[in-house]
């Protein structure tokens, strides 16, 4: 969606939280927070705000039900440094609304209609466009 300070923001590649986004930092081979200098661990966590505050209200606008944003460094699966930003909805399943997200079903990850498509251009751009808003 848009080069930040101190990486790339993208929409994620499942949309079954509609809005899902991913911070990749612009060094592949930092794979940890820790490894940054101070200064550019801040910069990665100003932008993970700036991409959270952007979704949360491209969400809020376009998403009946949001709620809120989770935002997550976990880097359990890729060996790079990266964060989520997971928006969170009133119409999501009772059982899972107050759970990570990783624990929705392992079918929701890999099912064709909740894969990234142009049918969520919209939303990506909406996005986008706050992001810039919030650079100024």
């Amino acid at each position: 969606m848009r080069r930040l300070g101190s990486g790339f923001a993208a929409i994620g590649d499942v949309q079954f939280l509609p809005g899902y986004s991913v911070l990749l930092t612009d060094d592949p081979a930092v794979q940890r927070l820790s490894e940054l200098p101070r200064s550019g661990r801040l910069a990665f966590l100003a932008d993970m705000d700036r991409l959270g505050e952007a979704v949360e209200r491209a969400c809020r606008r376009m998403g009946p039900g949001f709620r809120r944003v989770n935002l997550e460094i976990l880097g359990n699966a890729d060996g790079f440094l990266h964060a989520h930003v997971w928006p969170r909805y009133e119409w999501e399943p009772a059982e899972l609304v107050r759970l990570p997200v990783w624990l929705y079903p392992r079918r929701m990850w890999s099912e064709e209609r909740y894969a990234l498509g142009p049918a969520h251009d919209p939303l990506r751009e909406a996005i986008g466009e706050e992001l810039d808003r919030l650079a100024g």
